[in-house]
């Protein structure tokens, strides 16, 4: 199978028998290479030191007096970020877990691009061995945010860094490079949207994020989301489960749902609380799904034998922000003892 995703830091990393992912001492420097980390020409002493120590051993520990002889407060604060970062990842027994650990809480200390990063590594572990590349194009939602294009019945979902960069005329985007810079500029895409026809390309230029996915229901891209959702939860659960598309919900009133982003979970709140939505509101639920346990028991007896269902929208901008994290924290798993 074609290698894939490698500016993720996925070759960076090591497999542990459970197949969780094992921080190394070089995926921890690719994060000092960073444009945000590495020192220019401008950095102090006290910097450069602190950098080139890191290198050397990005593991050891750093007191406060270095942090604080950091002669640049930018530079000081983009450092306690990441040696926060840094411990987390180094605390937890797998990337896996730290992840998981970050919404354990009631709130959020680490900066979104290091949570996208995750995701994205640990989606390229759960993909490994994947052999159809729309489910590849689909994982880029868990950690990429899209433009939504909604006409005439159509919905199709572009990188929303992509379409940017084409609006402005730039040859080169503002992110885009997770962890690694990728090998090949990004000049001169074209936005083709993915299918049976053209996906094998998707292997070759991964790494531009130049194809464009249909979420039509019965159309590849939508069957591909849900096979990923799938993969997802299963690699953090050990959940015999299935996710199928649906037009709709029949039922008036279901007994769990599951928003994939900000948008759907506040349409399907008020839907089943009974609120009034007005049609504009509703028109920004792009996606519909049914998740399936096929056992009773690892579910909350309240819900054990029904369906969940799960959305993903958009928000006004028609910006589409699908929040992976979701589907670990608002599941209703049984109680473990």
């Amino acid at each position: 199978m074609p290698d894939f995703w490698r500016n993720s830091g996925f070759h960076l990393l090591e497999r542990d028998r459970a197949g969780r992912l094992a921080v190394t001492d070089d995926f921890l420097r690719a994060y000092l290479l960073r444009p945000e980390i590495r020192p220019v020409d401008e950095s102090g002493p006290a910097e450069c030191r602190l950098h080139e120590s890191l290198l050397d051993d990005p593991r050891r520990p750093v007191s406060v007096r270095e942090l604080d002889a950091v002669e640049d407060p930018d530079a000081r604060l983009n450092y306690r970020l990441l040696l926060d970062y840094f411990s987390r990842l180094l605390a937890a027994p797998s990337i896996e877990a730290c992840y998981s650990a970050l919404f354990s809480g009631s709130r959020v200390t680490i900066p979104p691009l290091f949570i996208d990063q995750l995701a994205q590594v640990i989606l390229r572990n759960v993909l490994e061995g994947v052999e159809d590349p729309i489910e590849a194009r689909a994982g880029e939602l868990f950690y990429r945010e899209q433009k939504a294009s909604v006409e005439g019945g159509t919905i199709v979902l572009a990188d929303l860094e992509t379409v940017e960069m084409h609006a402005s005329g730039s040859a080169y985007g503002s992110l885009g490079r997770l962890i690694v810079e990728a090998q090949a500029p990004i000049r001169n895409t074209n936005l083709d949207v993915i299918d049976e026809r053209n996906a094998a390309a998707y292997w070759s230029r991964d790494q531009r994020h130049d194809y464009v996915i249909n979420l039509n229901y019965g159309r590849a891209g939508l069957n591909a989301l849900a096979r990923v959702l799938e993969r997802w939860i299963r690699h953090f659960f050990p959940l015999d489960l299935a996710i199928e598309p649906l037009r709709e919900i029949r039922e008036e009133r279901w007994a769990w749902h599951v928003g994939l982003d900000a948008q759907s979970t506040a349409v399907l709140n008020d839907l089943w609380q009974g609120t009034e939505v007005e049609p504009g509101r509703l028109r920004q639920l792009l996606a519909l799904f049914r998740l399936d346990f096929a056992e009773t028991a690892v579910i909350r007896p309240d819900v054990a034998g029904r369906p969940v269902y799960l959305a993903l929208g958009m928000d006004e901008q028609n910006v589409v922000r699908l929040k992976p994290q979701n589907l670990l924290t608002n599941l209703p798993l049984a109680a473990t003892s």
